[in-house]
C-alpha cells in the first residue's frame, strides 16, 4: 500500500512530472470495428528482449476498457507536424483533423506516425488510479521524422542536429 503524505499538492505534481520532456504518443484500439485513440505520453520500452512496450491508462479513461477488451493496442509515436493530431486526440474534436488509419494484426494505427507499434497484452501491473498494460510486440516500424515533444505543458521539437551512426549501447 502507498502512502500519500499529508501535505500532498496535486499542482505540485503535475508541475514536478510536466518538468520531463517526453515524446507524444497516440494509443490505438479496435473498439468492436471503430478505431479509438487517446494522446497519451506515458509510453516507454519495457523490455529488448522479449520486445516489450508499456503504457500507462487511467482506469477512468474508455481507452482502459477497451484495451482490457481488445487485449491488444497501438502506439502512434508522433512526428514533429503531427501537433494539431495529438490535440485532436487529447479531446479537441472541434479541430479538422484528417485521421487516417491501417489495421495491422487487428489494431488500427495511424498513418503518417513517426513510428508505430503494435502489442498485444502481456500483463497488467496495478498503478495508484492507473494500470501498466505491458505489450507484447507484435508488429513496428519508424522513419526519420522528428518527433513531437511535450514539457511543461506545450508541444516542441528538437533543434536541428545531424544524426551520424547510432551504436548498440555495451551493457555497464
Amino acid at each position: 500500500m502507498v502512502t500519500v503524505p499529508l501535505a500532498f499538492d496535486p499542482a505540485l505534481f503535475r508541475k514536478t512530472m510536466g518538468g520531463f520532456a517526453s515524446g507524444v504518443t497516440v494509443i490505438t484500439v479496435d473498439d468492436g470495428g471503430t478505431p479509438h485513440g487517446m494522446t497519451a505520453n506515458a509510453f516507454m520500452s519495457g523490455s529488448l528482449m522479449p520486445p516489450l512496450c508499456v503504457v500507462s491508462i487511467a482506469k477512468r479513461a474508455h481507452t482502459h476498457g477497451m484495451i482490457e477488451a481488445a487485449g491488444r493496442f497501438g502506439v502512434n509515436i508522433l512526428g514533429e507536424d503531427q501537433r494539431d493530431v495529438a490535440l485532436y486526440f487529447s479531446g479537441r474534436k472541434s479541430l479538422e483533423v484528417d485521421a487516417h488509419f491501417e489495421t495491422i494484426e487487428e489494431t488500427p494505427l495511424l498513418r503518417g506516425s513517426a513510428a508505430r507499434i503494435v502489442a498485444r497484452v502481456e500483463s497488467r501491473s496495478e498503478c495508484g488510479d492507473h494500470t501498466l498494460f505491458i505489450g507484447a510486440i507484435r508488429f513496428m516500424e519508424a522513419n526519420d521524422s522528428p518527433p513531437l515533444l511535450y514539457h511543461r505543458g506545450a508541444f516542441g521539437g528538437l533543434a536541428a542536429r545531424k544524426l551520424g551512426h547510432v551504436p548498440v549501447p555495451e551493457f555497464w
